[in-house]
């Protein structure tokens, strides 16, 4: 069902895009973000919850939210699109969300 309902939001997502991508990935073991250009279809620079030194718990997940903001306002990147893939946005995906917001960064 989680598969059906990110195929549902990545068309959406895609058809209106004009920043990059913010997608969310999570294993029973770490939190993933990474920021993609769907325009030229790469992967700009991602953040795992190992590169960030954190649990994988929501203050795990907060502290991922922060370092893909910082690291997208070095690259001057102010604004991005929450792909959150199919996950219900509770939890690790709504504190990885928040800590991004908390950084400065505008979903």
């Amino acid at each position: 069902m989680r598969l059906q309902r990110k195929k549902r939001i990545s068309a959406k997502i895609k058809a209106q895009i004009k920043n990059p991508r913010l997608a969310v990935f999570k294993s029973l073991k770490e939190v993933y973000a990474q920021i993609i250009d769907d325009s030229k279809g790469v992967t700009l620079f991602s953040v795992t919850a190992k590169e960030a030194k954190a649990k994988n718990n929501l203050e795990g997940a907060k502290k991922v939210g922060k370092l893909i903001a910082k690291k997208c306002l070095d690259k001057k990147i102010e604004a991005v699109v929450f792909d959150r893939a199919g996950y219900k946005y509770h939890g690790k995906i709504k504190a990885l969300a928040d800590g991004a917001r908390e950084a400065g960064l505008k979903l």
